[in-house]
């Protein structure tokens, strides 16, 4: 009997952790192409919250600095939809891959974003 009902308390206890996704982005990744070195370009990753209620973005980090997040920072009402912009300032030439990682509020799985593309040599 003990062996019963702790299968059920582990079961309900993983059933209540888990979370759907707060946002369906359009897209997760976007590839630039070749661009110029020194020249920055910008993307937008537009999403919708699907979620009841309104979505909080605690956070948007960049692995380095040359590729910098701008994110809303008031909630996104539910089934509204917003952006996060993702500008990419190339230092060196050659390929490069980029992720942003998108932290929401109570939510514990981020998103990640992803950004590609191949530098030429100077403006």
């Amino acid at each position: 009997m003990k062996y019963i009902l702790l299968i059920a308390c582990m079961a309900f206890a993983t059933l209540s952790f888990a979370q759907d996704a707060p946002a369906k982005f359009q897209e997760l990744k976007h590839s630039f192409g070749k661009i110029k070195k020194g020249v920055p370009v910008t993307t937008e990753f537009k999403f919708t919250n699907t979620s009841s209620k309104p979505l909080i973005i605690e956070v948007a980090t960049a692995e380095c600095g040359c590729t910098t997040p701008e994110y809303p920072k008031t909630p996104v009402m539910a089934g509204k939809e917003s952006t996060i912009k993702v500008t990419y300032n190339a230092e060196s030439e050659g390929h490069f891959e980029k992720k942003v990682t998108v932290k929401f509020a109570k939510y514990a799985e981020p998103v990640i974003l992803e950004i590609d593309g191949d530098v030429a040599g100077g403006k």
